[in-house]
């Protein structure tokens, strides 16, 4: 019960803001639509670093690489924990290439809501998801098979 009363008042600092982004980031490796998620983790990610609160460190050969080319990721220190992000022009010119992602580093675990760390970013951001008219997809009645003796057409 105590770690619900703590999850709501979750104040606005930048390690929370961190917890609030590695929660999402999380989350939106298996979502369906991960979209708004990566969004609001760049868009989080870039505020922290304008504002002092989170710091480029490198880039990192990025590990699923499209259509099988060679990519670099940045990475960014925001309080204890490390994401990647995708990297500038000025990236390239300004930051030291770190090689290989280290695998034995892992960010400390974290118990807080999707829910709570969208609205935690959303707030910080003061971006916010747009609800799509699509009606939800209802399901498919059950229509039985039909079975033709062998040799017959129909």
């Amino acid at each position: 019960m105590m770690d619900r009363q703590k999850e709501q008042s979750l104040p606005m600092t930048a390690d929370n803001i961190a917890k609030a982004i590695y929660t999402v980031n999380r989350h939106a490796k298996t979502a369906t639509n991960p979209k708004f998620l990566y969004f609001l983790k760049k868009k989080a990610l870039i505020k922290l670093i304008s504002e002092g609160k989170a710091e480029k460190r490198g880039l990192h050969f990025s590990q699923n690489p499209k259509f099988s080319k060679q990519q670099s990721d940045v990475l960014v220190c925001a309080g204890s924990y490390y994401f990647h992000m995708p990297p500038t022009k000025e990236d390239f010119h300004q930051l030291p290439h770190l090689g290989a992602l280290n695998q034995s580093y892992r960010n400390p675990k974290t118990h807080l809501s999707l829910q709570k760390a969208k609205d935690l970013l959303q707030m910080y951001t003061g971006i916010r998801e747009e609800k799509t008219g699509k009606p939800v997809q209802q399901a498919r009645t059950y229509v039985k098979p039909v079975f033709k003796k062998l040799g017959e057409h129909y």
